[in-house]
């Protein structure tokens, strides 16, 4: 009984702050919209990471342990660190896909902003962020897809950057080792 006590205590938490959340991000996310449309992307991923994280918890309610459950009823903070996590590793993920180093046709393609003659590199840098757009809608889709995807599965980004580093270590010896032997 005192189980399904901390379920439904840690289920309104999860429905209240959720609800906080997408209110919130949805007010930013509106007003850079109607007004200025700065870094509009980026809000539509962090809320995606976000709502990933407050699923993830939901899902995993059943299976933790009772000790578990009474810590998440007794604390918010342990509530919110996930989908805080959720919604930093969808921004990691976006940078990953801004950047080319994961790609193909699962994942999203970007139109980004060319450089104009005379613009400085801080300028053009802070137009590819506030300008750069997916290229099409299945691209959107894809990108808010692997937002969430990086909120629900807390190990999917960290994996991700482990494989990246040890394919470049990787490469990066072999190099090391050919130029040592072209000498």
């Amino acid at each position: 009984m005192e189980r399904i006590r901390h379920i439904h205590s840690i289920t309104k938490r999860l429905i209240s702050m959720t609800t906080v959340a997408v209110a919130v991000l949805g007010a930013i996310f509106a007003l850079t919209f109607f007004f200025d449309q700065r870094f509009l992307v980026t809000w539509a991923v962090l809320l995606c990471g976000i709502i990933g994280g407050f699923v993830s918890i939901q899902q995993r309610l059943n299976n933790v342990t009772d000790e578990e459950l009474a810590l998440l009823d007794a604390s918010w903070f342990q509530i919110l660190l996930v989908p805080i996590f959720g919604g930093v590793f969808a921004l990691v993920l976006y940078l990953v896909f801004l950047s080319g180093i994961v790609s193909g046709d699962l994942f999203p393609g970007f139109s980004f902003p060319t450089q104009r003659e005379g613009e400085t590199g801080n300028h053009y840098m802070l137009r590819i962020f506030r300008e750069t757009y997916p290229s099409s809608g299945p691209d959107l889709a894809k990108l808010l897809f692997w937002s969430f995807v990086a909120g629900f599965s807390e190990r999917f980004v960290p994996q991700l950057i482990n494989n990246v580093t040890t394919s470049v270590s990787s490469a990066s010896e072999r190099t090391e080792r050919d130029d040592a032997a072209d000498r």
